[in-house]
């Protein structure tokens, strides 16, 4: 099973958390023991697509992820998959848009 959402779109010059919300998708009891969070261009040109800031987070049913950079003007699809007590994989796509830094 797979859902998308939109993150809000980062700043080029910051280093932002978002949250993966496995809310909706855990049965009861069911928790995350695991995630992987990758990211590739959806949209643009980013050679290095380096914008994965350490390794993800998980607390309860979410998976939080700090994305860091990223090229004005691209956006990046980002994958999470979360392996659950179950064993169970549940995957989220994001997508995240960069835009210049505010001032």
């Amino acid at each position: 099973m797979s859902s998308h959402v939109v993150f809000d779109a980062k700043q080029n010059g910051s280093t932002e958390p978002r949250v993966f919300d496995y809310t909706s998708q855990l049965a009861v009891g069911e928790t995350i023991s695991s995630a992987v969070v990758t990211a590739a261009v959806y949209s643009g040109t980013d050679a290095s697509i380096a914008i994965l800031s350490g390794s993800p987070s998980v607390s309860g049913p979410r998976v939080t992820q700090k994305f860091t950079a990223g090229v004005v003007g691209v956006i990046y699809k980002l994958t999470c998959a979360a392996t659950t007590s179950a064993s169970n994989v549940l995957v989220l796509t994001a997508f995240l848009a960069i835009i210049p830094t505010v001032t």
